[in-house]
């Protein structure tokens, strides 16, 4: 059987266009269909070898501006190539701004059983197509040799030659072309002149996670989780705001809030978030801080209250809303 790999498009940076190839800032982003950036890639069959290539647009958006619904129309398509037996990897190309939390979404929610031996690889560019040096068709290389790397699994990240992991990858920089780190973890490996290099071991999958119901997810709707900043001088008004109920929006239904230090949140806004929970609604706490996460109890009684999480607040708060949505 002849094996593909799916290329996936949503647009972002990679898919961008500006007036002049020297302009890498004042771009439009996604406007270049994921087809057209594919008979880009120099060398793209040899990367590919004796495998076929396939692409579909799931959707052309700026990653910043992504809603619940174009993660709901990736999740389908993910979800849908990875159980062809033909096909080897899926390669998804995305903006960089919401990269990561694509990534984590897609760690969690596409079946445990489908991202066992089969990679879904999540690719992007910080230079726009129209670059006069852009990253993107390189990164979009690398990741097919990835997707194709025996052993590959999981939700993996690649860009500027690094291969991170969807729990630990982070933008870190808005400019510069090697723009995500995985803290502590590290990468999980190199790609060099095409050949992986792993420092690793491929990321597990969640085996015991609870499955997500797509269909139900949509119908139902995504539960409203929204994230609060602990600081100094910090007040109690923001979690108040959020409980009130407005015909516009959903009622709330958790709250993450990135704490300072280790996740400790300061008195007056723990107060509001007490008031929170005590009308039902699920407070979880991370800390945040570029590299750890909270660990042991907390120096304050009412923080300690609060579940922790490991991840950082745009994950957590994926993390919260597939836990409530499959309770």
């Amino acid at each position: 059987m002849l094996k593909k790999v799916v290329f996936l498009g949503m647009g972002g940076t990679i898919a961008g266009t500006a007036q002049s190839a020297g302009d890498n800032v004042g771009y439009t982003a996604a406007q270049v269909g994921v087809a057209a950036l594919l008979a880009g890639v120099p060398g793209l069959q040899q990367v590919l070898g004796d495998c076929q290539a396939e692409s579909e647009q799931v959707c052309q958006i700026d990653s910043k501006d992504l809603a619940h619904a174009d993660w709901q129309a990736l999740l389908d398509r993910v979800t849908h190539y990875l159980a062809q037996p033909e096909v080897a990897g899926l390669v998804v190309t995305h903006g960089t701004d919401t990269l990561e939390e694509t990534a984590f979404f897609l760690s969690q929610a596409v079946p445990a059983a489908l991202l066992a031996h089969k990679p879904v690889v999540l690719t992007c560019a910080m230079r726009p197509a129209s670059s006069l040096t852009p990253d993107g068709p390189a990164n979009m290389a690398d990741a097919v040799s990835v997707s194709l790397c025996p052993g590959a699994r999981g939700v993996l990240v690649v860009c500027a030659g690094k291969i991170h992991g969807a729990a630990q990858v982070q933008k870190v920089h808005p400019y510069r072309v090697d723009a995500f780190d995985s803290g502590e973890a590290g990468p999980v490996g190199l790609v060099e002149e095409g050949r992986v290099r792993l420092l690793a071991n491929w990321p597990g999958v969640d085996v015991e996670r609870s499955p997500v119901d797509s269909a139900a997810l949509q119908a139902q709707g995504w539960p409203r989780v929204e994230i609060v900043t602990s600081h100094a001088g910090a007040s109690g008004a923001v979690v108040r705001a959020l409980l009130g109920a407005t015909a516009a929006q959903p009622p709330l239904r958790g709250i993450v809030v990135a704490g300072t230090g280790n996740g400790t949140v300061h008195k007056d806004m723990e107060v509001a978030l007490q008031e929170a929970q005590a009308q039902g609604v699920r407070v979880v706490r991370v800390s945040r801080c570029a590299y750890g996460q909270v660990v042991g109890g907390s120096a304050s009684a009412r923080s300690g209250a609060f579940v922790a999480m490991e991840w950082s607040a745009v994950k957590a708060r994926i993390a919260l809303m597939l836990q409530i949505a499959v309770a």
